[in-house]
């Protein structure tokens, strides 16, 4: 078949590989965001996808709206379109290009989590599960027919990163699934149970600012879920009244502990009994931290250098 692959996000990558390699379809061109400036220098930056198309010779249109560029990819007569982690929402006169239409690749067990993070949203959520979803694309966020789902369990320890990793890896597999079904004619559509559905928005920096009245679990989930983006943070007051962020790389439930004080609260702060904040309910041990201006490092090491006072009540 003639695929037209739509993506932006590194998630996608390993799908294009794995097709490019394959050979079983041709991929007639890859749609994806323009350039952006990245870093401090703001250096007009690719996406991965790009580099990777341009490298198998596959042509890259980089519409800024892909309703612009929806005459252009009629013309190129596609017969199914794989969207991953493309950035924009698909209007009608994109979705009814291709003869078979477009199939989504989510990185969640859809109807739970759709929209822009399910990855973190699965974390966060205390899944014990997650995986990839393979839907024909219709005009809804996330709503269409499921074609089939591909699952993995989510590790005590897992961060949005390390399951990003691992959903890129088990995509490509998906891909390659549905591809044949829908070659063989009779591809399966089951229609989403849309009473289960939940939604998750865009992440922003301030999704990782903590809110200590929650519990000591549902915290230590988001912190691993935020990493790395966002990552999580809260403010440390200072003598002088102003305050300093604290990056939170990683965190532990305190096995038993119970909330002793005021969310938000330190009750230990020495190298020996480390850094333990009162949540809403339960203690959470901050094990790795990054103070503002300073280096990430483990919590006991910080608390050796730089003071900080039990009692004290992080915002």
């Amino acid at each position: 078949m003639r695929i037209l692959f739509i993506g932006t996000g590194d998630i996608g990558v390993p799908s294009l590989e794995r097709l490019l390699r394959s050979g079983k379809h041709e991929i007639i061109a890859v749609v994806t965001q323009p350039d952006k400036p990245v870093g401090r220098r703001q250096v007009l930056t690719p996406p991965r996808i790009k580099v990777t198309a341009e490298a198998a010779g596959v042509p890259v249109m980089q519409p800024e709206r892909i309703r612009h560029a929806a005459g252009e990819l009629a013309a190129l007569k596609p017969d199914v379109a794989v969207v991953i982690a493309y950035g924009q929402i698909l209007p009608r006169a994109v979705l009814d290009v291709p003869a078979h239409g477009c199939i989504n690749v989510h990185t969640s067990l859809l109807p739970l989590h759709r929209g822009a993070a399910p990855v973190q949203a699965a974390i966060r959520a205390g899944d014990a599960e997650t995986g990839v979803t393979i839907m024909f694309m219709d005009e809804g966020l996330d709503t269409g027919d499921i074609l089939l789902t591909s699952r993995i369990p989510i590790a005590p320890e897992e961060t949005g990163g390390s399951l990003h990793d691992k959903l890129a890896a088990v995509a490509p597999d998906a891909v390659e699934r549905a591809l044949d079904l829908i070659a063989s004619g009779a591809p399966p559509r089951m229609p989403q149970d849309h009473a289960r559905a939940t939604h998750v928005g865009k992440l922003t920096r301030e999704d990782g600012h903590i809110d200590w009245s929650r519990g000591a679990m549902e915290i230590e989930r988001t912190i691993r879920a935020c990493n790395p983006w966002p990552g999580t943070f809260c403010l440390l007051p200072q003598a002088d009244g102003k305050t300093r962020h604290l990056k939170i790389h990683a965190a532990r439930v305190v096995p038993h502990g119970a909330a002793c004080a005021a969310g938000g609260t330190i009750v230990a702060a020495d190298a020996k009994t480390g850094l333990v904040v009162s949540c809403g309910d339960g203690l959470l041990e901050l094990t790795e931290v990054q103070i503002e201006g300073g280096r990430r490092m483990e919590a006991r090491s910080l608390l050796r250098g730089h003071g900080m006072e039990t009692g004290t009540r992080v915002l």
